[in-house]
């Protein structure tokens, strides 16, 4: 996969994606990351990379040509058939996901541009970019982390990243649920056991306790999530025993007042 990001600031990502499992799988050719200085691409004489809006306000906006010249750029020099995929990083795009990141994770070369300031020129938006994406409903100051975040979470999704095969499959919002708790030495900690099942040796039974305490987890943290989950018949049942403890607790809490 080609990465390749426009940023005004690239020492702030040179850092974290030259560590860990990025630099990994880019040294194994998973992965190949570019940074591009925008004002490389500024034809002025200062390099003017941002200009005061028209019709007043605060702030300075990112100028098109530079935007445009840099993205003409990567795209000349690209090798793949397939058009790359051009994301805005923004707090007007779409909420970044897991499955956001599933489907980045399948496309050869992906642009990031990173906004700064008060934004970008309309006219990027409108004829440059081709996505747009969020990481929440906050504002940062400007999208590098947000491309930190994303090539972060789309690259641990490529085949052998993570070493282990479908390593990522288990993880948090991977399966539609939250992942359930880990246990490792000691045995035990300030009076505190494992669990005896993860002890055990029985897979099944293993198993049938991780999924069992990811529903638990889903169901106490983030409820919503089971609407839309995959659930067996037995994750329909024990999710029925999981309501029933809660009213029970409820109905207790109630009796004490």
């Amino acid at each position: 996969m080609q990465i390749d990001i426009i940023t005004l600031f690239p020492e702030m990502l040179e850092s974290y994606f030259g560590q860990s499992i990025l630099k990994r799988a880019q040294e194994a050719d998973l992965l190949n990351i570019k940074l591009h200085q925008l004002r490389n691409h500024a034809t002025s004489k200062h390099r003017i990379t941002d200009e005061p809006p028209y019709g007043g306000g605060g702030g300075m906006v990112l100028k098109p040509e530079p935007l445009f010249a840099a993205v003409d750029t990567i795209v000349s020099a690209a090798d793949g058939e397939t058009a790359p995929k051009i994301i805005l990083l923004t707090p007007q795009g779409k909420p970044f996901t897991q499955t956001m990141a599933a489907e980045l994770s399948q496309a050869p070369h992906l642009v990031f541009v990173c906004g700064r300031y008060e934004g970008v020129d309309e006219r990027v938006r409108q004829h440059l970019v081709t996505d747009e994406i969020s990481l929440g409903d906050y504002v940062l100051t400007g999208g590098e982390l947000g491309a930190m975040v994303i090539v972060d979470a789309v690259a641990r999704l490529l085949p052998g990243a993570l070493g282990a095969e479908g390593a990522a499959e288990t993880d948090s919002h991977a399966t539609g649920l939250l992942e359930g708790p880990h246990y490792t030495r000691p045995a035990e900690f300030q009076g505190h056991p494992v669990p005896e099942v993860l002890k055990s040796g029985h897979a099944a039974n293993i198993k049938q306790w991780h999924r069992e305490q990811a529903l638990r987890r889903t169901w106490e943290r983030r409820p919503e999530m089971l609407l839309t989950a995959e659930l067996s018949e037995a994750d329909r049942r024990f999710l029925a025993v999981l309501a029933l403890e809660s009213a029970e607790h409820l109905a207790t809490k109630s009796s004490k007042k």
